[in-house]
């Protein structure tokens, strides 16, 4: 395990990220993939790119918001509703604080910002 760890050390991050994106692929590795989306604003401030890491947020939630509103069959969207009811009962939201123009994760319109309602 050394020799691997010494081989990363001299390897490019662009390198790094194309294969371990890789093999997540390969291995249909979603927990790599939800993980990465997680850090990626935390990166972003870690980086001292403070309004990114917003941005970084508002995108990566309309990424879910697309695929998860792509998904047209009735079963799985019935299977995932008490999902969506735990997070919103676990975050403070009753069933009628939405609006009815709100079409994305927490009023945000996909690929929009959402100002301070990420928790």
């Amino acid at each position: 395990m050394g020799d691997d760890a010494a081989e990363f050390d001299r390897t490019s991050t662009e390198d790094l990220r194309d294969r371990a994106v890789e093999l997540a692929r390969q291995r249909w590795d979603l927990r790599f993939f939800w993980r990465l989306l997680g850090l990626v604003p935390a990166a972003e401030a870690a980086a001292g790119n403070d309004g990114a890491s917003e941005a970084s947020v508002a995108q990566l939630s309309g990424f879910v918001y697309e695929a998860l509103s792509a998904e047209t069959d009735p079963g799985v969207q019935e299977a995932l509703r008490p999902v969506y009811v735990q997070y919103l009962l676990d975050h403070g939201e009753e069933a009628g604080d939405a609006a009815p123009g709100d079409t994305g994760p927490g009023g945000a319109r996909p690929g929009g910002t959402d100002g301070d309602r990420a928790s």
